[in-house]
């Protein structure tokens, strides 16, 4: 009888639990899984928005002709630039602000740490469009309060690749709040008897922080550099949409986006985001083979 009443008890809860889900479940089939799928068919067919109806099944075409256009070849470059600039610069800031906040004498702790968080809950939008206005060359305030008062020339190019990619790496520091919270958990996870005994034998600051605490909270350096490349190479949308592509820093996806809503040539859309998402998933892979040899995973030590 128990035994009948645990395994109706386990059935019951199991039930419930997905008819709880089920809202979820659902929207994921609909909204999520569907339209990827939906997404690779398309990739193998001509499929033009404007023509729906003429739209023809036409194999790996999609796929051959993204591989001999120069302009996808200068989008991937520009998006790798991107992420090679960003990605580094949002791990070590957010690693010595976490080190920072994670300082025993620092005053008001939880206040400073939601300070520095609320930035990244701005969204990205709002954050962009901030950045351009600051530095529009007529009525941004970097030229008519700050550059021109000290006599220096204005910032009139805002819209030169030079001047997008500082402007987009500047505006990717305002997203460390997430990374700075994962790095200052890892931080206050650690052994307070490992600094103590490093203390005491005679380890400064410095020593300590790049001998012991880094070491040990590269599980969570890893996570957050997984987490920011699929966070750059899906986040520098951002700084064209709507903007017809001209051959400038436009991102990879950006140049899908042009694609699609410009161009109205949806398969061939479709075969530049699969192929760009299978570039990403080797990344990961990478990422992942190659962890054991940096990360430290104290499960695995004998």
């Amino acid at each position: 009888m128990k035994k009948r009443r645990r395994r109706f008890r386990m059935r019951y809860d199991k039930t419930f639990g997905l008819l709880l889900i089920s809202p979820w479940l659902l929207g994921l089939v609909l909204f999520k899984l569907l339209p990827i799928l939906a997404s690779l068919g398309l990739s193998f067919t001509d499929f033009y928005m404007l023509e729906p109806g003429e739209t023809r099944f036409i194999g790996l075409d999609n796929y051959a002709r993204l591989f001999r256009s120069e302009a996808v070849g200068y989008i991937l470059f520009a998006t790798i630039r991107v992420a090679m600039t960003t990605i580094p610069l949002q791990l070590v800031a957010s690693t010595l602000l976490a080190a920072l906040l994670n300082s025993p004498r620092l005053k008001a702790s939880t206040q400073v740490r939601t300070l520095f968080f609320l930035p990244s809950i701005i969204p990205s939008v709002a954050i962009v469009f901030m950045w351009f206005g600051f530095v529009d060359p007529n009525t941004g305030w970097l030229n008519r309060f700050i550059l021109q008062p000290l006599g220096l020339l204005g910032f009139n190019d805002v819209f030169s690749d030079a001047a997008v990619a500082l402007l987009f790496t500047i505006s990717s520091l305002w997203g460390i709040g997430p990374g700075m919270l994962i790095m200052l958990g890892a931080m206050q996870g650690l052994s307070p008897e490992i600094q103590e005994a490093a203390r005491v034998d005679g380890a400064g600051p410095l020593v300590r922080f790049f001998r012991i605490t880094l070491p040990m909270i590269s599980p969570a350096i890893f996570f957050s550099l997984v987490i920011n490349l699929i966070a750059v190479f899906g986040g520098v949308i951002l700084l064209d949409r709507g903007n017809a592509f001209s051959g400038s820093i436009s991102p990879f996806d950006g140049y899908v986006s042009y694609m699609m809503f410009d161009q109205w040539q949806l398969g061939y859309a479709a075969s530049l985001a699969w192929f760009f998402f299978v570039l990403v998933m080797a990344a990961v892979v990478v990422l992942f083979t190659t962890s054991r040899r940096w990360v430290y995973y104290p499960d695995l030590e004998n």
